[in-house]
C-alpha cells in the first residue's frame, strides 16, 4: 500500500466490496444478453463465473480487510486479477457488445490509490499496451488501423491521467491523516497535562455546565468543599447535593447575566461536619463545541476556581508583613546613626555638673534615645535572614548562664528572680543553636513571663528537658497570672502586636524567627486543667550530639 493510515484500508475494503457486487454484474450480463436473442461465449461466461467466484469469496473472507498485507499483496488479489480479467474479457469480445474497455478504468484507478506511483503508472501503461495490440489485432485495413490506434491511444493517455490524478490524491490523504493523527496526538498530550495541571492545583477547580453538572473536580476542591465530598461521584449534579444549593442559585443566575454575580463572590458553606467555611470564587466561561465525529451542539461550560477566604487573607497578611519588615529594616538602618549621635551627646551632657532641672532632662533623653535603640534592634532582628550554620551547644550550660545574667541584671531594680523556680537536668543537653540568638530568644520569654505573672513566689518556672520528641530538646517558660483571652492567643508571634501601649510588638514575633533559623519551634499553649501556670511557652530544639 502507498502509504500507512486508516484512510487507504477502508478505501481497500470499499473496492473489494465493489468487487464482489461487480462480480455479480458480470455474471448476471450475459444471461441477460442470452435471455434477449444475443450469444455469448462459453469461455466468456466461464471467466465472468470464476471473477465473480474470486471477488465474492475474497469479500467473504476478509482477508486482506483484517490483514495487514505486504505492498505487493493487494495489487496482486484485486488490481491484478481486475487486468487480467478485464484485458481477456476485452479480448473475447472484439466487437465491443458489453464495452468491457471501460471497467480497466476501475484497476487503473486503485493502483493509483493503493500502490506506490511507480506501480500504478506501470498498471496504467501495461492497459494502455493492452489496448493497443486489441486494436492492431482487431483492424482490418489500414485506414481502420490508424482510427482505432488512435482511440486506444487516448484511452491509455486517460489512464495515465486518471492514474497520476488518483496517486496524487491518495499522498494528499495519507499526508493529511498523518497531520490529522499527529495534531490528535498533540491534543491528547496537551489534555493529559491540561488534566495534571489541574490535579496539582492549590486552587479548586470545578468544571460545571448550564444545568449544573459538575463534569470535574480536582482534589483541593474536595479538600476545600469538606466532608460532603463523600458523595460526590464526578459527574453529579450541584442540586443534589444540599450543602451547595447556594452555588446552584449563584450557577444559575451567572448564566442569566453572562458573568459570575458580584454577590456570589464569597459563598458560606456549612459542610457535613457542622463547620462552616468561607469560600472565595473566581469563574471563567467558555465554549465547547463538537470536534470531529461529535455532531453534539455547543454548550456553556462554567470553570469555577475555589480559595479558602482565610488562606487568602492568611496570604495577604503575610505579603503585607513581608513589605513591612523590608521597609522597617531599611527605615531602621537610617535612624541608626542618628540615633547614636543622640546617645553620645547626652552621655557627654551627663558628664558635666548640671543643675537638677536639666540633668533630669539629660535622664529623660537617654532613656528614651536607649529605648529607641533597643526598638531599632528589635526591627533589624525581626528581618529576614538566611538560615544560620548548625552550631551544637550545651543547652544547659549556656540556658543557665543567661538565666543568672538575667537575673543579676532584673536584680538591679527589682526582686523579680525571687519569684522564679529552675528544673535543670544534672547532666548536659547537646542542642542546635546559636548562644547569642538563645539568650536573646530566652530574655524575651522571661521579661514577658515576669511582666504578666503574679508577685508570688515561684510564680514563673524555667525548665530544661530532653524530649519529649526522640532528638529533641525543650525550653518552657510557664507563668501563672490571668488566663489569656482567644482573640489575643491567636496573633501573639504576629509582628507589631502588642497589648502594651509602649510595646513594639516585636518580642515574640523575633522569637519565632531565630527559632526557624536553627531548625527548632517555638509555641504557647495554656496550662494544664488545674495547674498553676495559665501560660506556658515552648522552644523545642533539635538535640545534638555529645559535646
Amino acid at each position: 500500500m502507498s502509504t500507512e493510515g486508516a484512510a487507504l484500508p477502508r478505501i481497500l475494503r470499499t473496492y473489494v466490496a465493489a468487487r464482489a457486487a461487480l462480480g455479480l454484474a458480470l455474471l448476471l450480463a450475459p444471461w441477460l444478453a442470452w435471455l434477449m436473442g444475443g450469444r455469448t461465449p462459453l469461455l466468456l461466461l466461464a471467466l465472468c463465473l470464476a471473477y465473480a467466484g474470486q471477488a465474492v469469496s475474497l469479500w467473504l473472507l476478509g482477508q486482506l480487510a483484517v490483514a495487514r498485507p505486504g505492498p505487493r499483496r493487494p495489487w496482486l488479489w484485486t488490481v491484478g486479477v481486475d487486468l487480467l480479467v478485464f484485458s481477456l474479457l476485452r479480448l473475447l469480445d472484439p466487437l465491443g457488445q458489453f464495452n468491457f474497455a471501460a471497467l480497466l478504468v476501475l484497476p487503473v484507478l486503485m493502483a493509483g490509490v493503493l500502490t506506490q506511483r511507480r506501480l500504478a503508472m506501470a498498471t496504467a501503461a501495461g492497459v494502455t499496451l493492452m489496448l493497443l495490440g486489441v486494436a492492431w489485432l482487431t483492424a482490418a485495413e489500414g485506414v481502420v488501423l490508424l482510427a482505432q490506434w488512435s482511440q486506444a491511444g487516448l484511452a491509455g493517455a486517460g489512464m495515465f491521467m486518471v492514474s497520476w490524478l488518483a496517486s496524487e490524491l491518495a499522498q494528499r490523504l495519507a499526508r493529511e491523516e498523518r497531520s490529522a493523527r499527529s495534531s490528535l496526538g498533540l491534543a491528547h498530550q496537551q489534555t493529559l497535562l491540561n488534566r495534571l495541571v489541574i490535579e496539582e492545583l492549590a486552587d479548586g477547580v470545578m468544571v460545571m455546565d448550564r444545568q449544573g453538572l459538575v463534569r470535574t473536580l480536582n482534589p483541593a476542591a474536595r479538600a476545600l468543599l469538606g466532608a460532603m465530598d463523600q458523595a460526590m461521584v464526578v459527574p453529579f449534579m450541584l442540586a443534589d447535593q444540599p450543602g451547595l444549593h447556594g452555588l446552584q442559585q449563584a450557577l444559575d443566575q451567572a448564566f442569566q447575566q453572562g458573568r459570575w454575580p458580584d454577590a456570589a463572590r464569597e459563598i458560606c458553606l456549612a459542610l457535613a461536619d457542622g463547620d462552616v467555611r468561607t469560600l472565595q470564587l473566581r469563574a471563567r466561561f467558555t465554549r465547547r463545541g463538537g470536534i470531529g465525529a461529535d455532531d453534539k451542539p455547543p454548550e456553556d461550560i462554567c470553570v469555577l476556581f475555589l480559595q479558602d477566604l482565610r488562606s487568602v487573607q492568611d496570604q495577604a497578611r503575610q505579603h503585607k508583613l513581608a513589605a513591612m519588615g523590608q521597609v522597617s529594616a531599611g527605615i531602621a538602618h537610617e535612624i541608626r546613626n542618628p540615633l547614636a549621635a543622640i546617645s553620645q551627646a547626652t552621655a557627654l551632657l551627663l558628664e558635666d555638673e548640671l543643675q537638677g532641672t536639666q540633668r533630669q532632662l539629660a535622664h529623660i533623653v537617654a532613656d528614651n534615645a536607649w529605648r529607641l535603640k533597643r526598638i531599632v534592634d528589635d526591627v533589624l532582628a525581626a528581618a529576614p535572614g538566611p538560615v544560620s550554620t548548625p552550631v551544637v551547644i550545651d543547652a544547659r550550660i549556656e540556658v543557665a548562664l543567661v538565666f543568672d545574667d538575667w537575673c543579676r541584671a532584673s536584680s538591679a531594680q527589682t526582686r523579680v528572680a525571687d519569684h522564679l523556680i529552675c528544673d535543670f537536668p544534672t547532666g548536659s543537653l547537646p542542642a542546635y543553636f546559636d548562644v547569642e540568638h538563645l539568650r536573646r530568644v530566652l530574655v524575651n520569654l522571661l521579661d514577658n513571663a515576669v511582666r504578666h505573672a503574679s508577685p508570688s513566689s515561684g510564680a514563673v518556672c524555667l525548665s530544661l528537658v530532653a524530649g519529649p520528641l526522640p532528638g529533641t530538646v525543650t525550653l518552657s517558660v510557664a507563668s501563672d497570672g490571668v488566663a489569656m483571652a482567644a482573640e489575643v492567643e491567636r496573633h501573639l508571634f504576629e509582628p507589631f502586636f502588642s497589648t502594651r501601649s509602649r510595646g513594639s510588638g516585636l518580642g515574640l514575633y523575633i522569637c519565632r524567627e531565630l527559632c526557624e533559623r536553627h531548625g527548632a519551634n517555638i509555641e504557647f499553649s495554656p496550662g494544664p486543667v488545674g495547674s498553676r501556670y495559665s501560660h506556658v511557652f515552648a522552644v523545642m530544639m533539635r538535640a545534638g550530639p555529645a559535646v
